[in-house]
């Protein structure tokens, strides 16, 4: 479906890049009057990845992970039914295939980029395919596919292009390595992997090739999950270790080497005794965090400025610097990197630019979930930033680890399931965090985000009557504080 692209014009809005935020602000602000132009272009990776319209959720994150972790999730399932009755071949005769995973995932991933184009044509919003640069304050070309050089002017815009991983400086990372750019598109099998990285992305990547079967190693430089709260993290960190995930702490890599073979040497260095080791790998997987493509973007000639280290935008309710300048998403700042928040971010300012709105966007008590094998979802703060924040002896922690029904036929590992409420310690006690370790995380911390929004207290927790028997129940039962130091491993299910 080839794009009606006018030569130049004079734009009310222009959005650079065509993911969650950037499409969410260009089709509000349509909707309201304005005329609109959005400018995508993806550069491949080192290993050559590209992709469609729909920015890193749709195409390399959020949609790609959330399918193959439930393909991991089945494969557990298999293994539960033969306890509820269900007659399997051996185990040895049931596989995974990776290349029909694949290729569902990515006819998934076209199938949106497809609606994505087809709205942007039925709501009259120009779609540049092609690389933008700001030229000065109100004018940025692009070229796109063809070759073709477009100036395009605006009296608004909204950068809107996200970031992707970064490599570290070593040895064979660029030739060998891939990135959550290029897991979800990899035509073979990853094989034995290593995944050198411990935050979300990193321990979401590490958590479904383990459960697909492939030998996974998760190297560590500080800690698992930096910035969520870290018991947590441990509690999550252990699960994995327990399911097979083996884990490298207080390790950094120091070289990747192609053998005869086709396999992968890395060597890494252990920081605290400096002791080296080396193994060999199919698959070497860097999750070493993100950097913004401003400089791409050449924000510098607009006179935008950015983040010396990560080329960020600092920006107040989304306006930078530059008055008729705005960001979105992920490349903000010290923002959630979280494709509601940059949906609900750009929703929000096309309605104060073009609606007379006064209505800023919220990034305080943000829910989340890290789809781990078993997932931990969370809104609110960790309890080591309510110990900060308030004093220990101003903050009450309650706590309890819960069996969920369903593990129990085929006798699951349950030590790791544990639910967390931080609260203030007097009265009302209104609750500053809710952490929750366990089966559909996600589905349980959404709707404790809404009542936290509404000053949810510890009485109006706990006097809600839970629907048994389900896990998310658990929190409306929890009544052991950590202070009191009483067991907080449950005595009955029904009592």
């Amino acid at each position: 479906m080839p794009p009606v692209l006018p030569s130049h014009g004079q734009y009310d809005l222009i959005v650079i890049g065509g993911g969650s935020g950037g499409l969410a602000c260009a089709k509000e602000a349509v909707q309201l009057g304005a005329k609109v132009a959005v400018l995508d272009y993806v550069t491949p990776s080192p290993r050559g990845s590209v992709w469609g319209l729909g920015g890193t959720c749709v195409n390399v994150g959020c949609i790609p992970k959330k399918l193959m972790h439930q393909a991991s999730l089945l494969g557990e399932a298999i293994i539960d039914s033969k306890a509820y009755g269900w007659v399997l071949p051996e185990a040895n005769a049931i596989k995974h295939d990776w290349q029909v995973l694949r290729e569902a995932v990515q006819n998934h991933i076209k199938s949106v980029n497809w609606v994505t184009r087809v709205q942007l044509r039925d709501k009259k919003i120009d779609y540049y395919n092609g690389h933008g640069q700001f030229v000065d304050l109100h004018t940025v070309k692009v070229v796109v596919k063809t070759g073709k050089e477009h100036t395009l002017t605006a009296s608004h815009f909204v950068i809107a292009v996200g970031g992707r991983p970064r490599y570290p400086d070593i040895p064979g990372a660029l030739e060998y390595g891939i990135t959550s750019d290029d897991i979800f598109s990899l035509e073979n099998s990853p094989g034995r992997t290593l995944v050198i990285g411990a935050g979300y992305i990193g321990l979401e990547c590490a958590g479904f090739l383990n459960g697909l079967g492939y030998d996974a190693t998760v190297m560590v430089r500080s800690v698992p999950l930096r910035g969520f709260d870290q018991q947590m993290a441990g509690i999550i960190t252990d699960e994995m270790m327990s399911k097979g995930v083996n884990f490298l702490m207080k390790c950094i890599p120091l070289s990747v080497e192609k053998k005869n073979d086709g396999k992968l040497l890395v060597s890494w260095t252990n920081i605290t005794d400096q002791s080296t080791h080396s193994d060999v790998f199919d698959t070497v997987l860097f999750a070493v965090g993100r950097r913004a493509l401003t400089k791409e973007l050449c924000v510098e000639s607009a006179g935008v400025k950015t983040v010396p280290e990560s080329g960020k935008i600092f920006a107040e309710n989304e306006q930078t610097n530059v008055k008729h300048i705005y960001a979105v998403g992920d490349v903000l700042h010290e923002k959630p990197e979280l494709t509601p928040v940059a949906i609900q971010a750009g929703k929000l300012l096309a309605q104060r630019l073009f609606s007379n709105s006064n209505e800023q966007m919220d990034y305080e008590t943000v829910a989340t979930t890290v789809f781990t094998p078993l997932e931990y979802g969370t809104v609110g703060i960790s309890e080591e930033v309510a110990i900060k924040r308030y004093g220990e002896d101003n903050i009450e922690v309650f706590h309890a680890f819960y069996k969920p029904t369903e593990f129990s036929v085929p006798q699951r590992n349950v030590k790791n399931c544990y639910t967390k409420v931080i609260s203030k310690r007097k009265d009302p006690q209104k609750v500053l965090g809710m952490h929750f370790v366990g089966p559909q995380a996600g589905e349980v911390i959404q709707g404790f985000a809404a009542a936290m929004k509404c000053g949810l207290t510890m009485k109006q927790l706990q006097s809600t009557v839970g629907i048994h028997p389900t896990v998310a129940e658990e929190f409306t039962r929890i009544y052991i504080t950590k202070r009191s130091g009483v067991d907080p491993n449950p005595q009955s299910c029904c009592s």
